[in-house]
Parts: structure tokens; sequence; C-alpha cells
């Protein structure tokens, strides 16, 4: 029971700023643009698989790994937003156009962590991901090249767009499972009242949705693993998109977003993820939670019309 509440504890959030300098000195060279996003990416990964508490924890098949729950779900959390990064960037950012010929390392690296999270042996989730981790590398090897045709960053606000767009609907997904701790009543609003449209399968008008009970800590270890990557990933943004972001006066407006998150990531006081009425005595944590989630989102959504109107 000891050594699985220390495997529980999440790791320690670092100074992207910091890392991102300390990494381009070891290699002998100035960061350039995409340098920032890469780094993070990769030192996300790294401490995915490679945490200091008991490693990689969703894929054990002994105790106390395979008792452990929440720290999977945070692992989940971390690993969905590492993906959407690592396919943003294979499919817009180091790209020029839709046209334009994918980057040959970024294609090799996204699949690589699109592997079945919960594989132990052959082959183990840990080494496709580190077979990941060396593509990116190589990318960012690349990026530091002199030679401009060899690999490309391209900060622009199209591109930063599209990826907020993908944290938008992770953080709105998030945000319904938490705020459904309770139980929540709710008009079907699937078809949007469009009268033309059709779906494949009929849904009542008034639907009752609550998370179930045994799952309550799930979703909330996920949106704080969630939260704990994008953190990173949003302050490595603030690096490589400087420019476009004061240009659309929006840097303000990813801080606010930064800052968020990083409520989400305070020390919970209670030995188990509680979940009381709205207004009830005991304090509901994932109410909390979609708290942050749900103005963090609102806030991703100000920011997406900035980047497109300024």
């Amino acid at each position: 029971m000891g050594l699985g509440v220390y495997w529980s504890v999440e790791p320690e959030m670092w100074d992207v700023e910091r890392v991102v300098e300390q990494d381009a000195a070891a290699q002998g060279k100035q960061p350039q643009v995409g340098f920032a996003t890469t780094s993070t990416l990769i030192r996300l990964t790294d401490t995915l698989i490679n945490k200091p508490n008991g490693g990689y924890i969703t894929n054990d098949i002994a105790p106390p790994g395979i008792w452990l729950d929440n720290m999977p779900n945070w692992e989940f959390g971390v690993l969905v937003q590492i993906r959407d990064m690592s396919r943003a960037l294979r499919k817009d950012i180091a790209r020029s156009q839709s046209t334009s010929r994918e980057d040959l390392d970024l294609a090799r690296a996204e699949p690589q962590l699109h592997f079945d999270n919960k594989s132990f042996w052959f082959p183990s989730t840990e080494g496709e991901y580190e077979t990941g981790i060396n593509y990116l590398r190589a990318y960012q090897a690349r990026l530091l090249d002199d030679d401009a045709t060899n690999a490309q960053f391209y900060a622009r606000a199209d591109n930063l767009r599209n990826w907020l767009a993908d944290v938008e609907t992770r953080l709105g997904s998030l945000s319904q499972k938490l705020s459904a701790s309770v139980g929540k009543d709710q008009i079907n609003v699937d078809l949007a009242g469009d009268t033309a449209a059709r779906q494949s399968t009929q849904s009542p008008q008034d639907m009752r949705l609550k998370t179930p009970f045994t799952q309550i800590d799930d979703v909330f270890y996920e949106a704080r693993g969630a939260s704990f990557a994008l953190i990173h990933l949003l302050k490595a943004i603030e690096i490589d998109f400087k420019e476009v972001l004061e240009k659309k006066n929006a840097m303000v407006s990813l801080r606010q977003i930064v800052r968020e998150l990083e409520s989400t990531q305070e020390n919970v006081a209670s030995p188990m993820i509680l979940n009381g009425s709205g207004f009830g005595l005991f304090a509901n944590h994932s109410l909390v939670m979609a708290n942050y989630i749900s103005r963090a989102n609102a806030a991703i959504i100000d920011l997406r019309r900035l980047l497109e109107q300024g």
C-alpha cells in the first residue's frame, strides 16, 4: 500500500523556458522557432514513461501497479495531449500548406505515440514511445540545422488555431464529464436545432447525464493529467509563437489560460475524490475541477477568435 501511494505521486512541473535553454545549450546551438514546442513534447513523453516514482504504470501486470487507477488515468490525460500535439506538428505546423510534403521524422513519430498504451510486452508501450521520442529528437536536431530545406516549424496564426481547436474539444468533453458527477438534466442539442439534420440513431429530447460513481476519480485525474501537459505546451507555444501572439494582442489571453490550468494542479487535501452534491455538506472535487477547465476552455475560444480577427 505504501508503494502504491508513492507511485501515485504526480511529477513536479518544470520551468519550460529554462529547460529549453538548457536543451539548446547541450547541442551547442541557439533555440530556433519550434525548438521550445518540440523540446517540451519530448520531455512530456519522457516524463510519462520514466517517472521517478514507478515509471509508466498503465501497462503494469503486477501489484501494486495493477491495482492503481488514479495514476493510469493521469497518464492517459497527458498522453492524449502528447498525441494531439504530435499530430498537429505532422499535419499542420511543420508543413507550409496542405499540399506540401510532410516531415519524415514526424510522420514516423506520430504512429509510435499512438501505439496501444496498455501493451506490456512484445512490444512494450515504453519501447514504442521511446522510439517516438527518438524521431522527435531527430526532427528537433534538424530544426537547429542551417539548411532551410532540412526541417521547418511554421509559427503561423492558422496553425496555432488548428491545434487550439483540438484542445478546445478535449477540454469541453472533460468539463462535461466532470460536471456530470452529480447528474444533470440536459436538452438534446445534438442536431443544433437544424430541422433538416439527421443522426444515425434517435436520442430522447430530455436526457439525464451522470458520470458513474466508480469513474468519478478516473475523470478527475484524467483532467488533471491533461491540464499538466497543456500548461507546459502552452508555455512552449508562448515562446515559439511570441511574435504572432503579440501582433494579435493575444499574449495576455494565453497567459490567462495557463493561470486557470495551473489552479487544477493544487494539492488535493482529501485522501479520496469526494462527490458531494452541488450545495451539500461535503465537497465535490469534480465540480471544482470542472470550473477551472470550463474557464480555460472559454479563454481558448476567445484566444482563437483573437488569432482569427486580431
